[in-house]
């Protein structure tokens, strides 16, 4: 199912990887403290800025701030709406 949201200027739409469920050494977490994540894929980039194209693309892996982007629900999935340079990398 292809995502209809369309961001606008340098906004791209990120959907987070799923939080830790367990420790390394086999403790499960529990939902209260669970960490949010700081990556995930991006699934949906707006046409950039007047002289300034966008350098992530559909189904990149970002790692991006822990308090970045506006948490947004489309169609039951939670997605981060961010600005470009709220991400920090490329996996």
């Amino acid at each position: 199912m292809a995502l209809n949201i369309k961001p606008i200027a340098d906004r791209v739409v990120v959907e987070a990887a799923p939080a830790e469920e367990k420790t390394a050494s086999g403790i499960y977490i529990p939902d209260t403290a669970k960490e949010k994540p700081q990556r995930g894929t991006v699934v949906a980039v707006g046409d950039g800025k007047k002289d300034e194209p966008l350098t992530v693309k559909v189904g990149d892996e970002v790692l991006y701030g822990k308090y970045a982007g506006t948490e947004i629900t489309h169609d039951g999935k939670e997605y981060l709406i961010m600005r470009e340079s709220d991400i920090y990398a490329v996996l």
